[in-house]
């Protein structure tokens, strides 16, 4: 017989999740707002979220300039398939639409990010997605707004430092070795593609059309979790922040005698 109790981890809501955000900003020194992001099926439902702004009328973004708009201007904004360029992968990441064969079979891509029509049909074939069909709108916010209740997943951009902190965070309590993919271009679908299809704790490397179009940083990193795995970061760096393993990381000095300083980091208990 299996005595094995299960324990469930109680739902977060919109407040509880603002006030982590709060914490990720102080724990970390973040540049702009951590976000949510919540998937529609219904969007008479979406457009009761609160303070909600849709782009104009017979304007299309990529999905990462959207993003933008909410983690730096600070917008609630909803979009449909209509909003980003049809059949392609801005929608298909987010499971609104299967991308046309333009760009399935790799011709979209050809020449251009890969040398053949093969490595270009390999990688649309490899990319992570939502499966299409179930949702119809996506609604970006701050999470500080507390709008999005609860949202699907979290999202915040930094820097390597800020990301392998937040990473010890969640590996503070409870130990697991994380591993990420790297679609290449089109890594919004290691971010919230995969996070959103999974709900694992997905880090990506933003590529060329995030930094060039969704204006993300040479140094930023993006972070996407759901909304239990950011509590239990904080949580972590909280843990570790007493231990002073703190944001950001003081230098010791590469010609230093670096035993004081292990001392304090590593020795544990004697």
């Amino acid at each position: 017989m299996n005595d094995t109790v299960e324990i469930q981890t109680p739902a977060l809501d919109a407040a509880a999740i603002a006030a982590l955000a709060e914490q990720l900003n102080q724990l970390l020194r973040l540049r702009t707002f951590p976000i949510g992001m919540k998937l529609f099926e219904d969007l008479d439902e979406m457009a009761r979220v609160p303070g909600l702004r849709r782009p104009a009328a017979g304007r299309t973004f990529s999905t990462c300039q959207l993003v933008t708009q909410a983690r730096i201007a600070g917008f609630t904004l909803g979009i449909t398939q209509e909003n980003v360029p049809a059949l392609s992968n801005c929608g298909g990441v987010l499971g609104f639409n299967e991308p046309s064969d333009l760009y399935l079979s790799g011709r979209k891509m050809e020449g251009v990010w890969f040398e053949n029509r093969e490595a270009a049909a390999a990688h649309q074939a490899q990319m992570p997605r939502v499966p299409a069909g179930r949702y119809h709108g996506m609604v970006a916010s701050p999470l500080r707004s507390a709008r999005l209740d609860p949202p699907d997943i979290c999202l915040f951009y930094g820097n390597p430092a800020q990301m392998i902190l937040f990473i010890n965070g969640l590996q503070w309590r409870s130990y697991r070795r994380y591993d990420f993919s790297i679609t290449g271009e089109s890594a919004c679908a290691d971010s919230w593609g995969r996070a959103l299809k999974t709900k694992e704790v997905s880090l990506s490397i933003p590529c060329y059309a995030e930094r060039r179009y969704g204006g993300v940083a040479d140094d930023e990193m993006l972070m996407a979790c759901a909304p239990h795995d950011l509590q239990r970061a904080v949580t972590g760096l909280q843990g570790l922040s007493k231990a002073g393993l703190r944001y950001p990381i003081m230098p010791y000095g590469p010609q230093a005698d670096p035993g004081e300083g292990m001392s304090r980091s590593y020795a544990g208990k004697q």
